[in-house]
């Protein structure tokens, strides 16, 4: 079995914990970065993969959940799995709320944190893949001219040729024009694959 093309993050303050979970992991083929503080984690420099992180959650310094809570704001959004020697259940509902895969109590069975990293990796590889399509979609509407993308928007609006041209102060003719270079620049085969890349595009800035 392997898993190349993607690496799983330890972070856990106890040596022999970390040594064991690396072995485990590279068992079966993952690639395996391992830490002793929140800190050391981020001074390091990170592989751009799909990730998924194994976070305990008492640590020196920044303690996992509170590193959980900083994800977002400098920029990384890993799928965390979280263990911990002292969980409660309020813990882990917090941990689960905001998003984390698992939160395993110590001693966790070895299959029980292998599910785990394997959905949190599938999870980044979507995140990833979904990205990647967005930047896609960005780049195509970037490519319309200005009056283009104001076709677009009539068009998606579900108005008619007629009605688009006499909200643009254009022909009719002229708007056919605009309407067929904005499904050939959107790679859109049909009315209703423009929608839903408008409704994409709409989405990822906030205006849906």
């Amino acid at each position: 079995m392997t898993n190349k093309g993607s690496i799983v993050y330890v972070i856990d303050d106890d040596f022999y914990v970390r040594e064991a979970i690396e072995d485990l992991l590279r068992s079966v083929g993952h690639e395996v970065r391992s830490y002793g503080s929140v800190e050391a984690f981020l001074d390091d420099h990170r592989i751009d993969l799909p990730t998924c992180l194994v976070l305990d959650v008492r640590l020196p310094d920044t303690s996992g959940l509170e590193f959980q809570r900083l994800q977002e704001s400098i920029g990384i959004r890993f799928p965390i799995v979280f263990i911990t020697g002292h969980g409660d259940i309020p813990m882990s509902v917090a941990a689960m709320k905001a998003g984390a895969i698992e939160f395993l109590t110590k001693p966790f069975r070895d299959q029980d944190l292998l599910d785990a990293v394997h959905a949190g990796i599938a999870r980044d590889r979507r995140r990833r893949a979904d990205a990647e399509a967005l930047m896609e979609l960005r780049a195509r509407y970037s490519s319309l001219t200005p009056r283009e993308q104001e076709t677009m928007a009539l068009v998606v609006s579900g108005l008619l040729n007629k009605q688009i041209a006499t909200e643009l102060g254009l022909s009719e003719m002229t708007v056919k024009v605009h309407r067929a270079q904005v499904m050939r620049k959107m790679n859109a085969p049909s009315l209703a694959e423009l929608v839903r890349i408008a409704e994409s595009l709409n989405t990822a800035t906030g205006k849906a």
